[in-house]
């Protein structure tokens, strides 16, 4: 979402600009294109200009996939440049909307705490793990920002551990504890010069880049291609030979659902849904030089899909709606 490049070796103001031609091009990922480009502005300096994007987003007359995400980020942006007022109310805006997605809890705690806002940090933090973690055995990878997030936080404020913040220890497989990791008194050490600390302090970023290494290279999700009614309809009847692979559709969604069961089953992780569309998948047939009655580009197509961002998480949070677009809850839907 947010490339850490530093300016002297990426042209942040090219790349943006590359990304807002893209997004015209391809109107499908423009969510995902534009809040990259944002980063790159943010990066470049010109956070005006990715206000801007922000804006050009949440007044579009399509409806965005994570509206939240763009507000956490404007609201971020905004703070960075003087504009405090309202970005603690976009702040309060996204806590009181209670997003399912961990990403906007994540981007609002951490602006509070970058500025010095620890206990509504913590508050924030708690709110999101309290919210999306309850009753919730095996949490999905993208939450654990949330807990580490919390336990930092509540370390630096002096804080006990609690059930959380035990949890949040289960979790981290550095060789450097949580603890450590989150001790005040590392940032003193760096500027001392008792060779022992320095080197305390070196494995220390060390098992933090190894983190964050790990994070990058995790692979994309294990995708599953999901047709809503109206485009599976659609596309088998354009393309009739497709129909043995779709019988009904009813029939494709327990397909779906009865597929992730068993890759979870059998361990795989990282499991996700992409939606495809017809327009977006004959595109994609012609990239290929194939046709799109080639059903060896179907899988291909999700995956390309979820390259994209446009994967999303199953099963899906506690409490979410379900993924095949009934508007009913997950567990009384698909998940029951």
């Amino acid at each position: 979402m947010r490339p850490d490049t530093p300016a002297e070796n990426v042209d942040h103001t090219a790349e943006a600009a590359r990304l807002e031609r893209t997004a015209g091009l391809y109107p499908e990922d423009a969510e995902a294109l534009l809040l990259r480009a944002a980063a790159h502005l943010e990066l470049s300096g010109d956070r005006p200009a990715a206000t801007a994007l922000y804006d050009r987003l949440l007044s579009s007359p399509a409806p965005l996939d994570d509206p939240h995400l763009v507000r956490a980020l404007k609201a971020s942006n905004l703070w960075e440049y003087g504009h405090e007022a309202e970005a603690r109310a976009i702040i309060d805006g996204v806590r009181s909307a209670a997003p399912r997605d961990p990403a906007p809890w994540v981007i609002i705690a951490e602006a509070l705490e970058s500025h010095d806002e620890l206990e509504q940090a913590q508050e924030t933090f708690t709110e999101g793990v309290t919210l999306l973690l309850t009753d919730v055995p095996e949490p999905p990878y993208s939450t654990h920002p949330l807990l580490f997030g919390r336990h930092r936080v509540r370390r630096m404020l002096g804080a006990p551990h609690d059930e959380w913040d035990t949890f949040a220890d289960t979790l981290h497989s550095m060789p450097v504890s949580l603890d450590e990791l989150h001790d005040p008194k590392r940032v003193w050490s760096l500027g001392s010069d008792n060779p022992a600390e320095l080197e305390a302090e070196i494995s220390r970023l060390r098992a933090e880049l190894g983190a964050f290494r790990e994070a990058l290279s995790r692979p994309f999700p294990v995708a599953v291609l999901h047709w809503p009614e109206a485009e599976l309809t659609e596309l088998t009847a354009a393309y009739p030979s497709l129909s043995s692979e779709y019988p009904s559709h009813d029939d494709h969604l327990t397909t779906i659902e009865n597929s992730l069961r068993e890759l979870s089953a059998s361990g795989t992780p990282n499991l996700g849904i992409v939606t495809g569309t017809v327009p977006s998948y004959e595109a994609f047939a012609a990239s290929e030089l194939s046709s799109p009655e080639d059903t060896t580009l179907l899988p291909q197509y999700a995956t390309t899909l979820a390259a994209r961002g446009r994967a999303v998480a199953w099963p899906p949070q506690r409490g979410a709606v379900c993924w095949c677009g009934s508007g009913r809850v997950y567990g009384e839907c698909h998940g029951s």
